[in-house]
């Protein structure tokens, strides 16, 4: 299960951040353009539900995707390594200009709130029903986005609804020693932090908190992304 030990952390960066998950809308159009199947719902519905059945690849690709089509430099390397606006490779986020998935820090420091924080337990409330889709109230079925209340930054479904892999390696002890500032774990691991829960999850999971892992391609059908941009 997930380590979400407490862990302080300093970001002295700005970066945009998608107000949602991506959507089948906006997944299904990348599919359209690049000549690639386009992933299952389940069954589920499409249109702006949160896309699922993407695995971290799938997620990173997407990125670099919509990076050339808004004339910015591709973020990732074939291997998942970060990119510097030179194609360089990267350790410091600061310096990644393209579409990406949030660092695991950058995740948790907004579905949190940020500065305007109110120290809730899920992402904009102590209940998780006001904020998050999970078993006890989806229907077995991921929903809309931004249906339910949004956190302090008026960012919607950082709780529930899909989960979504962030940039990092994992590491269960990653918290206990990794770096305050800007950390990202960059580091050679065999999965990828993913975080928020799903509409197949307990309350426990949907904690801003908790965190888990899964390869890097994996796909399963409450899997999902958001994306973001470091400010430059």
């Amino acid at each position: 299960m997930g380590n979400d030990e407490p862990h302080e952390v300093e970001l002295t960066y700005d970066f945009y951040i998608g107000k949602c998950p991506v959507t089948f809308d906006e997944y299904d159009r990348f599919c359209r353009e690049i000549e690639t199947e386009e992933p299952s719902d389940s069954g589920l519905g499409r249109g702006r539900k949160p896309v699922m059945w993407v695995s971290w690849f799938d997620a990173i690709e997407y990125c670099n995707w919509l990076s050339e089509k808004e004339g910015l430099p591709i973020t990732y390397s074939g291997d998942g390594s970060l990119l510097d606006r030179n194609k360089q490779k990267t350790e410091d986020i600061t310096k990644v200009k393209g579409y990406r998935l949030l660092t695991e820090a950058e995740w948790e420091y907004s579905a949190r709130g940020g500065k305007k924080s109110m120290g809730y337990k899920y992402a904009g409330s102590n209940s998780p029903d006001l904020v998050a889709w999970y078993d006890s109230n989806s229907g077995r079925m991921i929903h809309e986005v931004g249906q339910k209340k949004c956190n302090e930054l008026g960012l919607y479904d950082m709780s529930g609804n899909v989960w979504e892999w962030c940039c990092d390696c994992y590491d269960s002890e990653y918290y206990s020693r990794s770096p305050s500032i800007n950390p990202y774990n960059s580091t050679d691991g065999s999965s990828r932090v993913k975080r928020g829960g799903s509409w197949l999850d307990y309350a426990l999971c949907v904690r801003v908190a908790f965190r888990l892992d899964d390869t890097p391609d994996y796909k399963y059908f409450d899997f999902g992304f958001r994306i973001a941009r470091t400010v430059f």
